[in-house]
């Protein structure tokens, strides 16, 4: 099984992220379970959301507090919230910032880590982009498709056209395919040594 932590802020879509991250899962023929951490939801405040996928049927119902993925949203949580609490030790993390994961004070924290599964994506700036406003979420799932290869960026495209209407969708699908590429670029470049940063 797969887990995956969305930490956002009210108003970004936190929710909808898990829920369409479950929807790309259905996608691909795996069971799925989305759910929020019922908090207030009021715009700005803290929000979870969890998504497990898995092979068999999931029986599991409470939160997750050993991510196996963690999708950031905003980053100014960083400095708010014990985001990475219980994270497994290498496991995914999805930030959404144009900065490194060194500018943003965690290079120590993540100094061990394997350099490809640490990840940021401009997803605000790619949907202001695309779709006229600042809603990270859908860049975001792209880009965790790019990062973990635990979804294919088809099935988070099929969930978009699920979730919106035909120009919205097609704007979240070119949101979607620029996150996914520079995730993808972010990621040779890791492995290459080099920084995609610099």
């Amino acid at each position: 099984m797969f887990q995956v932590r969305i930490h956002g802020r009210g108003g970004q879509g936190v929710v909808t992220a898990a829920e369409m991250l479950s929807i790309a899962a259905f996608e691909e023929g795996r069971h799925a379970q989305a759910f929020p951490s019922f908090g207030s939801e009021r715009t700005g405040a803290p929000v979870v959301a969890f998504c497990r996928i898995a092979d068999k049927e999931i029986r599991l119902r409470e939160p997750i507090m050993e991510p196996d993925a963690l999708i950031i949203q905003d980053p100014t949580l960083l400095y708010q919230v014990d985001v990475f609490s219980g994270l497994k030790k290498n496991g995914y993390i999805l930030i959404n910032t144009s900065r490194s994961f060194d500018e943003l004070g965690l290079g120590e924290y993540v100094r061990d880590w394997p350099q490809e599964r640490l990840c940021t994506v401009p997803a605000t700036d790619l949907s202001r982009k695309h779709v006229g406003r600042p809603m990270p979420n859908v860049p975001l799932l792209a880009g965790f498709a790019a990062a973990s290869g635990v979804i294919r960026l088809e099935s988070v495209i099929q969930a978009i056209n699920a979730k919106f209407s035909d120009k919205v969708a097609s704007s979240n699908v070119a949101a979607a395919s620029e996150a996914y590429q520079f995730v993808i670029d972010e990621i040779a470049h890791a492995r290459h040594g080099e920084t995609a940063h610099a």
